[in-house]
């Protein structure tokens, strides 16, 4: 996915009704030493980091329960659409654990830290209309007949991205992550070195070209 150039938006959804990811096996985890364990989460850590790096926009598509990893999986996502009824929850501190996936760290984050501790201390599950209130997810839908509320927002979503420019909503993507990890000033100069990439691009002239004509822009990634 990260070198397929076709490839402008992916959505993650499960092939399981009623589930999003249920997080780890804890019966196959219990079979393990420690090592074995510590190296099973960095595993894990590697994949979620994979996930987030991935340069096209990513959505999670969340139809039923997210817990543990499977809500990690979810963080390491750019946006995330949740059925109302959907169930999420960093739930590790109920078995002992604590998030080892990036939860500790993408959360507060993402809702903020006083909530974020809130959530993992308590290993509280919540549905996904105080997911929403709270900024965990983008949207919160009524779920429907077949399950795939969740996903069909998604494909909405995704919908919209597409007919964007491509080089300049993966270095929109770029500027704004690597921009959150430092101060203001240095974000700056992020966008600054993002935008100047994008100043040579075919489609930056196609959408000036396009809007002078009062057409749609026809964008290629180039």
């Amino acid at each position: 996915l990260r070198l397929d150039e076709k490839v402008r938006v992916v959505v993650f959804k499960s092939e399981v009704k009623g589930v999003f990811c249920a997080g780890a096996d804890l019966k196959e985890r219990a079979k393990m030493d420690d090592a074995e364990v510590a190296h099973f989460v960095k595993g894990l850590r590697s994949l979620m980091d994979e996930i987030a790096s991935l340069p096209v926009p990513t959505i999670a598509a969340i139809d039923g329960y997210a817990l543990g990893g499977g809500l990690e999986l979810a963080l390491a996502c750019d946006l995330r659409v949740a059925a109302s009824s959907a169930k999420m929850g960093l739930i590790e501190t109920t078995r002992g654990l604590l998030p080892g996936a990036g939860g500790t760290q993408r959360l507060p984050r993402c809702i903020g830290i006083g909530l974020a501790k809130e959530l993992i201390f308590t290993g509280r599950q919540i549905d996904g209309q105080q997911a929403f209130s709270m900024g965990l997810v983008n949207h919160s839908v009524p779920q429907n007949n077949e399950g795939d509320a969740a996903y069909q927002r998604a494909l909405a979503l995704a919908k919209e991205i597409l007919p964007q420019a491509p080089f300049a909503v993966k270095m929109g993507k770029l500027a704004i992550n690597k921009g959150m990890e430092v101060d203001i000033a240095s974000g700056m100069a992020i966008e600054g070195m993002c935008y100047a990439q994008n100043i040579p691009t075919r489609d930056r002239q196609e959408g000036m070209a396009a809007f002078r004509e009062k057409r749609a822009p026809q964008f290629t990634g180039k």
